[in-house]
């Protein structure tokens, strides 16, 4: 299902099993499926909830597409995940990961989709520096559907949050 005109998103990446080689492919395979507009800069961050495991690379990619969020997560966002070989564990939603993929935004739209059912705006750019500071990064000025502040704001309450960013994407 498509719309006419397209739409612009944010999707959140980490990885913490072989996590520069994950995020490379994972944008190369975004780039065959959506028009990848820009790449926030990749912060290596320390895992949540189950800490004894490695760090995590984690980062944004603002994109467009005229598919549903629906759509989207199924035929974009689940088909990279299976293709990196993400593994779910029942037991422990914080395990290591080859990849994770969450949609963050669509356009300003507040929504639910999918069988969860997921929402958007994504309740995580509230909730950890990992998604909050590289989404400002992307998109200081625009304003939370929700919470009618910038993301540079929402970032802004994790300043003391250290980040290490890591030039994966960048020279």
């Amino acid at each position: 299902m498509t719309s006419p005109d397209p739409v612009t998103l944010y999707i959140a990446l980490g990885s913490n099993i072989d996590p520069e080689a994950n995020l490379r492919r994972c944008v190369d395979l975004l780039r065959s499926k959506i028009t990848v507009t820009a790449l926030s800069s990749v912060y290596r961050t320390p895992p949540q909830g189950d800490t004894n495991q490695a760090d995590f690379l984690n980062m944004v990619v603002q994109g467009q597409s005229n598919v549903t969020p629906g759509t989207l997560k199924t035929d974009v966002l689940d088909w990279i995940e299976r293709e990196l070989k993400r593994v779910r564990d029942p037991l422990n939603k914080n395990a290591p990961r080859t990849i994770d993929l969450d949609l963050l935004l669509w356009g300003d739209a507040v929504l639910e989709y999918g069988s969860k059912p997921w929402k958007v705006p994504d309740a995580d750019i509230l909730r950890y520096a990992h998604v909050a500071v590289p989404l400002a990064e992307l998109a200081p000025e625009q304003i939370h559907p929700t919470e009618k502040v910038t993301f540079r704001a929402i970032a802004e309450r994790f300043e003391n949050v250290p980040f290490e960013i890591v030039p994966l994407f960048r020279s």
